[in-house]
């Protein structure tokens, strides 16, 4: 099944080219069946490059899903157009009467800033205790998932030694195999991380309503969940395209931080800038994004809970996870 997006969004083209299904709202709007509902909030700078990210990620499934896209309103958005914002993103005063059946809250290069001084951290808040009600399962990353472990178990991220910049693609063990987020993956997958900071595994294993997925020595764990499978913490960035990294590493030398910029391990041939990229984790992320649209959403979420505000889906306690 394809994903559902504008034919004017900038990933639309792209995903084409990648020869990756996408539907019109239009033709959609003909076929009798209920898409997923997946509301996107996007705090990345680089929207369309994050757009296109997800939008390849949630494509692959024969599940048809319909994105929508969230802003901050109390943020002024300088990496892109305020016609792009205008024309593919909602804000929450423009959903919070509407049900979707999952929500992907984005990262966000805020590292080093205390979660209280986020300008606006006071509108993720309202957002994470609207989704309680009115989002079935969750699926944060990378930032999103550092702010909803602190929000809702008070969770804190720890900065590296020095600010030094995990950064590269990391190998990680996946330690409880017979959960479905993990289904058909490997014993080891890789995964991108770009991040200077961490969560320590003795403070998640303190909520026994956590479960650590999967986890790498050196970057702590990567994965987490909550027993029922509604929250999902992911801290890498297994959406990551081809380049992403390199760009990034090209910005930040660019910028002149010099020799501080560490080159991204595991990524360039021969750990050469110049080299071949060595993509290794697309398969693993795909399969990801998956079997959350599949275990997580689609077997659970009820057909009408959409409408139907009387459902009590919300207050099931079922764990999906033996």
């Amino acid at each position: 099944m394809p994903i559902i997006i504008p034919n004017e969004l900038p990933a639309a083209q792209t995903l084409q080219r990648e020869n990756i299904f996408t539907m019109s709202e239009g033709r959609a709007g003909t076929q009798d069946i209920r898409p997923l509902e997946i509301l996107i909030v996007n705090l990345m700078p680089t929207k369309i490059a994050t757009e296109t990210q997800l939008a390849r990620m949630l494509a692959n499934s024969p599940i048809q899903v319909r994105l929508t896209l969230l802003q901050m309103s109390t943020h002024e958005q300088s990496h892109v157009s305020q016609r792009h914002m205008d024309m593919f993103y909602k804000t929450f005063d423009e959903v919070k009467d509407r049900r979707f059946d999952g929500m992907i809250l984005t990262g966000a290069p805020l590292d080093f800033v205390d979660f209280e001084d986020v300008d606006y951290w006071d509108e993720i808040v309202k957002i994470l205790d609207w989704s309680h009600d009115n989002i079935y399962t969750n699926f944060y990353l990378c930032w999103g998932a550092f702010a909803a472990l602190y929000y809702y178990y008070g969770i804190h991220k720890t900065i590296t030694e020095g600010r030094r910049k995990l950064f590269g693609i990391y190998e990680h063990h996946v330690t409880r195999r017979h959960n479905p987020l993990v289904r058909g993956f490997d014993e080891y997958f890789w995964s991108p991380v770009s991040r200077a900071c961490y969560v320590r595994k003795d403070e998640v294993l303190e909520h026994p309503e956590l479960r650590i997925l999967a986890e790498n020595e050196e970057t702590g764990p990567a994965l987490i969940s909550t027993e029922n499978g509604r929250q999902i913490f992911m801290l890498g960035h297994n959406e990551y395209g081809r380049t992403t990294l390199a760009e990034e590493y090209w910005r930040d030398t660019k910028n002149g931080t010099g020799g501080d910029v560490r080159i991204p391990v595991n990524y360039f041939e021969n750990d050469d800038p110049e080299g071949e990229i060595k993509l290794k984790w697309r398969s693993h992320g795909n399969l990801l994004f998956t079997n959350w649209l599949n275990y997580y959403v689609y077997q659970e979420a009820p057909y009408d809970y959409l409408i139907n505000k009387d459902s009590n889906w919300i207050n099931s306690e079922r764990s999906i996870d033996k």
